[in-house]
């Protein structure tokens, strides 16, 4: 295999790509990028065959910013025909033995989504030959390397593989996630896919408990809140706008008409902080940062709005500066991680977290 290919939200391929550069240099690993703006995934091209199975096992997914998913894969297979694109496919997988799964897939673009239907049809014929060549094991198995075939276009895609310790467990990376009837605004499935992603799912019982102690800043009209309050928490809505009645009459949230950048908590026994407010994205992660240092919370989930340009050069920044001054203030055991998830859109979701190795 001698190309990686990254999953990203379209219009962020500069990013992801700026970042895959960084990462394989970082491991000597020399190559280019292939991208076009909003195609939603960037082709990672290695200098030498094997290098890009090298990145998808050394490079942790969960470290990327911008990717969703990622793959070793083959040159891309071009002019596939009506009457047989099977056989192509099964020859370029030659070398991939008793993989667990099969995913067939596209980027996350419009044009893209056109082939999902065939994309479906075109998954059972493909994992019988697969099967019968000894490429795909007989029954699903979680530990196996996941085969991906990824259309970009009418009888064009990549074939590859990635390593199932290291890959999304959905479908292009992208979780599908239903909104609540009751949900005071679509902002809730942020913080919904914030707790999936960054929250082991053998950890979330413990992590994310009832009688918790939440503070949200910038909570109108209540759309992270109401993650908390689902989950069993006590929160502190801290908003000067008005916050959803259905939620106020839960009896778990009280609400501060304050300043999120002024505001200090009155009791300090906080586990969750979070916080989705509209504000430069390194007044933001100062107000994180003080939080912090005065350990007022366990752990935080905020949002860092990102600028029109240099976003992964402006987010490595302020994270880099984040653990620096921490470190600088004696906060010396901690995690931070950042993602853009699929439910953000023009910012990236970071989780923090103070003390990582104590029991909860």
């Amino acid at each position: 295999m001698i190309n990686l290919f990254l999953f990203c939200r379209a219009g962020y391929e500069k990013d992801c790509a700026a970042e895959i550069q960084v990462r394989a240099a970082e491991l000597d690993i020399g190559g280019f990028v292939k991208t076009n703006t909003n195609d939603a995934y960037v082709i990672f091209q290695c200098f030498q065959a094997g290098d890009a199975e090298v990145l998808a096992k050394n490079i942790s997914l969960d470290s990327l910013i911008f990717a969703r998913q990622m793959f070793a894969a083959k040159e891309l297979l071009k002019g596939l025909p009506e009457q047989d694109r099977i056989s192509p496919i099964v020859e370029a997988l030659a070398q991939v033995h008793k993989a667990g799964e099969l995913r067939v897939e596209t980027p996350d673009t419009n044009e893209a989504k056109e082939l999902s239907n065939f994309c479906r049809k075109f998954t059972v014929p493909l994992r019988q030959a697969l099967k019968k060549s000894g490429t795909l094991l007989e029954k699903e198995n979680s530990k196996r390397p996941i085969i991906h075939v990824c259309f970009v276009a009418s009888g064009q895609a990549y074939v590859g593989y990635s390593l199932s310790n290291n890959s999304s467990p959905y479908f292009m990376g992208i979780p599908r996630l239903k909104i609540a009837a009751d949900a005071p605004s679509r902002s809730t499935l942020k913080l919904d896919e914030a707790f999936i992603h960054f929250i082991p799912k053998e950890e979330q019982e413990t992590r994310l408990s009832s009688g918790m102690k939440a503070v949200d800043l910038g909570a109108c009209p209540g759309g992270w809140t109401y993650q908390l309050v689902r989950r069993g928490m006590f929160v502190a809505a801290v908003d000067n706008g008005p916050m959803d009645q259905g939620l106020m009459d839960t009896g778990q949230v009280k609400h501060y008409q304050a300043d999120g950048f002024r505001f200090e908590p009155p009791r300090k026994n906080i586990t969750w902080l979070v916080c989705d407010m509209i504000e430069k994205p390194s007044r933001v992660a100062e107000l994180i940062e003080a939080w912090a240092i005065n350990g007022w919370f366990k752990e935080a989930i905020f949002n860092l709005k990102l600028p029109m340009k240099a976003r992964y050069k402006e987010v490595s920044t302020i994270l880099a500066t984040m653990d620096e001054i921490l470190k600088e203030n004696g906060v010396d055991d901690f995690s931070i991680a950042a993602k853009h998830l699929y439910h953000d859109r023009d910012e990236v979701t970071v989780h923090l977290c103070l003390r990582p190795t104590q029991p909860w």
